[in-house]
């Protein structure tokens, strides 16, 4: 199982987030071994975070062997042209190392925030991917015709964010590259259950991500029934990463408290 990173929305110290402090991080993390680098989604909760698609351009630029994903990206949130252009883009910068996590959104709030309908958001989805992967291919749809780079045809791969859905998750495994679910939305129980759905269904790559990790709190039992995260002691987190890597998952994704560098080291410590 790989073991990924998400990328910092703060500075080392907590201070508010810089550009230099961005691409220091994603340097951080890269230096700290980790496989991959992730950026979330969100306009209207009252907190700011960079774009996903720039911030991992960015990230692109400032390393070398980070694969580099979005986890994920709120397709209905935007016009579908317009976002497979920006995609396109995003994917030659990063050469090949972008894995674009989409998914229909689950947070009105973001939707209000752009003036989007939230009850329509599954639908819009389905079609926005469906214009999107055509543009992508070279096709003309309407009168979008945009012409992609060589290397950047067909675009990304794309994996479906779908935390424990009876649609996504199966569509994810047949027609999509992977599916990816969330810990601060599922239990392990959960999270147990969706993947041997997905597996069932022939799904290949497999990712948890949103897992909190903080090895400073006291360790305690996990909940039947509540989110699956690492805070706990680093014996702990890492008999809960391996029983991640039991259930077949491919990538676990952590979102630390901050990214010092020694902190970094013991989460990358905790599975190889």
């Amino acid at each position: 199982m790989r073991l990924g990173l998400a990328l910092p929305n703060a500075t080392p110290d907590g201070r508010p987030l810089t550009g230099p402090a961005l691409i220091a991080g994603a340097r951080a993390v890269e230096r700290a071994g980790f496989d991959s680098l992730w950026c979330f989604d969100s306009i209207g909760r009252g907190f700011m975070i960079p774009d996903p698609l720039i911030a991992v351009s960015v990230a692109a630029t400032a390393t070398d062997r980070l694969t580099l994903g979005t986890g994920i990206l709120q397709v209905p949130l935007r016009r579908p042209v317009e976002l497979a252009h920006r995609i396109l883009t995003t994917h030659l910068i990063c050469g090949g190392r972008l894995l674009l996590g989409v998914g229909a959104g689950s947070t009105k709030a973001d939707f209000d925030a752009v003036g989007v309908d939230f009850e329509t958001r599954m639908q819009a989805m389905h079609e926005s991917l469906a214009i999107m992967r055509k543009l992508w291919m070279g096709e003309r749809v309407g009168a979008a015709d945009l012409k992609p780079w060589p290397a950047a045809l067909g675009g990304p791969k794309v994996l479906i964010g779908s935390w424990a859905g009876k649609q996504w998750i199966e569509r994810a495994a047949k027609d999509f590259d992977g599916w990816i679910a969330s810990a601060a939305k599922t239990s392990y129980a959960t999270l147990a259950d969706a993947i041997r759905r997905y597996r069932d269904a022939g799904g290949m790559r497999a990712i948890v991500t949103n897992i909190a990790a903080d090895l400073d709190q006291p360790t305690a039992a996990l909940p039947d029934d509540g989110p699956f995260h690492l805070r706990c002691g680093k014996d702990a987190a890492a008999e809960r990463l391996a029983r991640l890597a039991a259930l077949g998952f491919d990538d676990a994704i952590l979102v630390p408290r901050g990214h010092a560098e020694p902190a970094l080291a013991a989460l990358r410590a905790l599975h190889r």
